[in-house]
């Protein structure tokens, strides 16, 4: 048989979702939605783990009468209508607005630069790192995956949540606050979160939702007059290609870029939609790095200190370049549980070291060396190749990962 889903926001049922439930014979939500609008001699299931619901869903038949399932906003946006088509369960759906959609209206701000994620169940990693990366992010909520979880997971980011509580229903609470105090309240649920780097900014027009998609305009591996270096402190455009290849930057990412010089490489990661935290001990490098992160329009949270010392108590990355510190920073480095690891040395004797100390940590370690020649015009006019300073990438990467 097939089962109506009706999304509910908080106001009155559309009519096609009030005849359904008048003739519902079995309701499943939950508690308090079915408090709100299962019909009287109606049997209602609680909806809390979907075994149970979807088992009895799978079961019926068209003698058991309809059955309607109630859900939070659009069962089609992060609600139960994927469950349901999974276990072949048939579905019509009456749709509300979505909570994001509500929260947005009630704070007044556009909606189609938003990145919305998902972080119930294990998500709750990639979505921090895509509230460290973009601008304006909306996060769905749940159990161990809520406000004060994510406020937690952004201490030294510079951000403004706004947590709304009961969206809609009677306690309906909304919250402006730094991730700091956030991090120490207790939220009441069902709550929204929406994560913003500047609460006033104005978006540009666009026409992605969600935000610029990735890879940035431009594409990545750019020329070096693209960054602010100094000394030839910038990793080679050919150098970051192979490097940003092997670490696989991505939305969902943290990437710490390790030595990071003018920070080409961080950069590069947070234009291919990554999270990025730049080490640097030098002060007038992290001036740089801040500025060339800036021109390129991406967010990358400077630590500056030396490495190893420094690394200590940073959030876990997924991937890591170290550009700089020798063996003791990639063995420091190899030891945080990263899945990939890329070593760029100048220097042929820290080769060996370097291999063995990635090794130690688990990784099966590969390596080039990458030696460039570039096109370059003559003084009458002719063309010649110009050698570039080779450089050797060791590649690492977990002998445990998928």
């Amino acid at each position: 048989m097939t089962v109506t889903v009706v999304g509910v926001d908080g106001g009155p049922l559309v009519p096609d979702a009030q005849k359904a439930l008048a003739d519902a014979r079995l309701v499943i939500g939950k508690r308090r939605l079915l408090e709100l609008h299962a019909p009287e001699g109606a049997r209602r299931i609680e909806l809390g783990p979907v075994g149970p619901a979807l088992a009895a869903l799978g079961s019926l038949t068209d003698e058991d009468g309809p059955a309607v399932v109630l859900d939070h906003g659009d069962p089609g946006f992060f609600g139960i209508l994927r469950e349901l088509r999974a276990h072949n369960i048939r579905a019509q759906v009456v749709p509300a607005l979505t909570t994001v959609q509500h929260l947005l209206a009630r704070v007044g701000r556009p909606n189609d630069d938003v990145t919305v994620v998902n972080a119930l169940g294990r998500e709750l990693r990639k979505a921090l790192n895509v509230c460290r990366a973009r601008p304006a992010v909306a996060v769905f909520t749940e159990g161990v995956a809520g406000p004060a979880e994510i406020a937690a997971g952004l201490l030294g980011w510079r951000r403004t949540l706004i947590v709304a509580e009961d969206l809609g229903g009677p306690d309906e609470k909304i919250s402006s606050i730094s991730p700091a105090k956030a991090a120490k309240r207790r939220w009441k649920d069902p709550n929204l979160v929406l994560c913003l780097t500047d609460p006033g900014l104005v978006p540009e027009p666009g026409w992605y939702l969600g935000g610029e998609p990735v890879p940035a305009v431009g594409g990545w591996a750019l020329p070096e007059e693209a960054f602010a270096h100094r000394d030839g402190m910038v990793a080679g455009a050919e150098v970051r290609a192979v490097a940003l290849a092997r670490l696989a930057p991505r939305p969902g990412m943290l990437v710490w870029d390790v030595g990071a010089g003018s920070g080409a490489i961080g950069v590069e990661c947070g234009r291919l939609g990554a999270a990025v935290i730049a080490v640097e001990r030098n002060p007038v490098h992290t001036m740089r790095i801040v500025a060339n992160a800036v021109n390129h329009g991406v967010d990358v949270r400077m630590v500056e200190g030396e490495a190893p010392a420094v690394l200590s108590g940073l959030p876990t990355p997924d991937a890591v370049y170290v550009g700089g510190g020798g063996p003791k920073v990639v063995e420091a480095c190899a030891a945080v549980g990263a899945e990939r690891v890329v070593v760029g040395l100048n220097a042929l004797d820290e080769v060996a070291s370097c291999r063995n100390a990635l090794r130690a940590g688990g990784y099966q370690v590969d390596g080039c060396q990458l030696t460039a020649a570039r096109l370059s015009t003559l003084a009458d006019g002719s063309s010649t190749l110009t050698a570039v300073n080779p450089t050797t990438l060791l590649f690492g990467r977990r002998e445990d990962a998928g």
